[in-house]
């Protein structure tokens, strides 16, 4: 017979010590847009263009792929949701069901994945103000848009949620209109500019892999890059009511539309236009729309991928609030960015990543070419250890389950263990492929032996402290939490 046990470093019933202080803020109506938003960000909206003018309609390879690498991440973490709902997430389960190191190692690899993450999606929006502000440098907007979103994340949860809310709305919709208008136009053979939609869009041009299949494994990182997000759910798990009985729909609508909003829409892409007519210079999607002789519809795209990037950036703020407190607490990270005002906003770790943005916007001064490109390679190295940590630590619950330790919930990785293997061995050969692919890619590789040896001093530093950390029951109070 099973039982259940609280893991180290959880209260009684198996919440979090990073957990206490948070309300239960976020409604199931937000946290099921926060799901979808945290799926659709720059990645597509963006990184597509460049990515199908480089590698040409075989991204699609490359979208299918790793969208069945992510089926099997979300279906990971929904089963360890299901098991214990915590704000923490994966740097939670890391810590209960590998060891110490993990959670600390994983961690700061996530906050390392969302800092970048909200560099690319701030220099995005330089990039798509530039439309219409050509003489705005593209740093200038980027810094605007960093101190709006702080004023978001800083204000309130329930803000944030409801703001998030409303931009999912936006790119959803989007993504449907451009579905349904990408569709009609292949079908009808419409002419869009000077090129005309169809499937035989997928095989002129130079063929369905015009530069090769080994340019379409080398574009694996901007992929999994671009489905970055889909893990936001279960950091919404510990400020979600019944957690329980809401994630598992959020989730599993998470999968199936990746299958819809991403691989549809590339190929819907490659369809409309020949892939040669796409550049990393403006979303595709505004590509598309500014051909069709609408007026103003190329602008109206423009500002619906405008509210992407923002949206995306807003994320990664409150994400990286909330695992830089879980590692605070446990005194993983400085003290400061565990701290938490009045609104039960983990102000510290936010204002910690908005420091790294600011940085950010500095290189959008130095190297405005090259920053979204270089910004996404380093995240995308964080994406795949955070994935990478789900599979695992799935594989351990479910050996735990197995002993009789835990009791496994209904919600499971379905395939496992093989899945989770496979999805490892997926993983691996996405960083492999790295140092082969462009410039941005090989300066992102050769920065994962500098970033293993700071986790590892890191870690050597405050592994003692951390160690002897006793569970009281309650998180470190500092001078700006609330009062209990």
């Amino acid at each position: 017979m099973s039982r259940t046990l609280d893991p180290p470093g959880t209260l009684p019933g198996g919440a979090d010590e990073g957990d206490e202080g948070y309300a239960k803020s976020l409604s199931n109506r937000q946290v099921r847009m926060i799901a979808i938003g945290g799926a659709i960000g720059v990645g597509l909206f963006l990184g597509a263009g460049g990515k199908l003018a480089a590698d040409g309609p075989g991204l699609i390879l490359s979208y299918a792929v790793c969208g069945v690498a992510a089926f099997f991440v979300m279906r990971a973490l929904g089963e360890l949701v299901l098991h214990r709902p915590t704000a923490g997430s994966f740097v939670s389960y890391a810590r209960e069901f590998i060891g110490p190191w993990a959670g600390f190692t994983s961690g700061w690899l996530y906050w390392l994945n969302w800092a970048m993450t909200g560099v690319a999606e701030t220099t995005a929006v330089g990039i798509y103000v530039h439309r219409w502000l050509p003489g705005v440098p593209q740093w200038v907007t980027a810094l605007a848009a960093l101190v709006l979103l702080l004023a978001v994340n800083l204000l309130s949860v329930r803000l944030f949620g409801e703001l998030e809310f409303w931009f999912s709305v936006i790119k959803v919709l989007a993504i449907v209109t451009f579905l349904f208008i990408g569709l009609g136009l292949v079908l009808a053979g419409a002419g869009v500019g000077h090129a005309h939609a169809g499937v035989a869009n997928l095989t002129s041009h130079g063929g369905f892999l015009p530069h090769g299949l080994p340019v379409v494994l080398m574009s694996l990182q901007a992929v999994v890059f671009a489905y970055s997000g889909i893990e936001m759910v279960g950091i919404a798990a510990g400020e979600t009511r019944n957690a329980r009985r809401v994630l598992p729909k959020a989730i599993n609508g998470v999968i199936w539309r990746i299958g819809v909003f991403y691989v549809g829409s590339v190929i819907l892409l490659a369809m409309v236009l020949p892939w040669n007519s796409y550049s990393g210079a403006e979303s595709p999607f505004v590509t598309v729309f500014s051909r069709l002789g609408v007026p103003g519809a190329g602008d109206i795209m423009n500002a619906v991928v405008l509210t992407a990037a923002l949206s995306s950036c807003n994320s990664g703020l409150y994400a990286t609030g909330r695992v830089m407190r879980a590692l605070s607490v446990r005194g993983e990270a400085p003290a400061f960015v565990g701290r938490m005002n009045h609104r039960h906003v983990p102000y510290g770790g936010i204002l910690f990543t908005a420091v790294v943005l600011v940085l950010g916007v500095g290189l959008n001064y130095a190297v405005p070419r090259m920053a979204f490109d270089i910004a996404t390679s380093v995240s995308s190295l964080g994406v795949v250890a955070v994935w990478a940590t789900l599979v695992y630590c799935q594989l351990r619950l479910r050996a735990a389950a197995a002993r009789g330790e835990v009791a496994r919930p209904a919600f499971r990785m379905p395939g496992a263990p093989v899945t989770n293997w496979l999805t490892l061995a997926f993983l691996a050969v996405v960083v492999a492929m790295m140092p082969f692919a462009d410039e941005a890619n090989k300066i992102a590789f050769w920065c994962l032996p500098v970033v293993i040896v700071l986790l590892f001093a890191g870690w050597r530093t405050v592994r003692r402290r951390a160690a002897v950390m006793p569970v009281t029951g309650r998180a470190p109070r500092t001078p700006a939490d609330p009062p209990r």
